[in-house]
């Protein structure tokens, strides 16, 4: 029976952290315990501006509850690439659909 002896304590104490990181991540990565699919959208309906229409009222209409105002604001606008003070009657913007 062969004894071990560890020579270095810094290197296998590394090893062994790397080790089990390595291992949790493929665990969930093969279990699906790391998607985030509630927060995430991938379908949009169009929106057709008004007269009198806002985006912080569009937001406030179409976008979840559990978003913040500003942030869905901030979402339209990257979204169809736009500022607010570009809206206009009669544009259609698209506004990503929660579930």
């Amino acid at each position: 029976m062969k004894n071990y002896r560890i020579a270095n304590r810094l290197r296998f104490t590394v090893f062994v952290v790397l080790t089990i990181i390595i291992f949790t991540t493929v665990v969930n990565f093969a279990l699906g315990l790391s998607t985030a699919s509630s927060s995430t959208f991938d379908e949009y309906i169009n929106v057709e501006i008004k007269s009198g229409d806002t985006l912080w009222n569009i937001a406030q209409t179409y976008m979840s509850n559990e978003v913040d105002t500003r942030k869905a604001v901030y979402q339209l606008c990257s979204l169809n690439d736009i500022s607010a003070d570009e809206l206009y009657a009669g544009m259609i913007i698209q506004v990503p659909i929660y579930y």
